[in-house]
């Protein structure tokens, strides 16, 4: 979780061939699955959220190794996230889920 706005958005452009500046959001999660960054693009700037779990891991896809991008709908990052803060504060039509890093 080393990487912060311009190594995130080289990996969704880059890795991914999406563009970082869409209304997407595009989340990642660690390795251990208890922290996750969201990287969204505000139409002046980028924003990066992240949240660590105390206890217990996010649920995440397995991506066997290899890196996954998925679309999730508003109901399926809600169960991803578990908070209603955070949602109401990331509402986007869609978002594009990113590598493990």
């Amino acid at each position: 979780m080393r990487k912060q706005i311009d190594g995130l958005a080289a990996i969704v452009e880059g890795s991914f061939k999406l563009d970082p500046f869409s209304e997407a959001m595009f989340v990642f999660c660690n390795r251990a699955r208890d922290r996750l960054k969201i990287l969204t693009w505000e139409g002046d700037g980028f924003g990066l959220y992240f949240k660590r779990l105390e206890k217990g891991r996010f649920k995440w896809p397995s991506a066997n190794g290899s890196e996954t991008t998925m679309v999730l709908t508003d109901e399926e990052i809600r169960h991803l996230l578990g908070s209603p803060k955070v949602i109401q504060k990331l509402m986007r039509k869609e978002v594009k889920i990113g590598a493990v890093i």
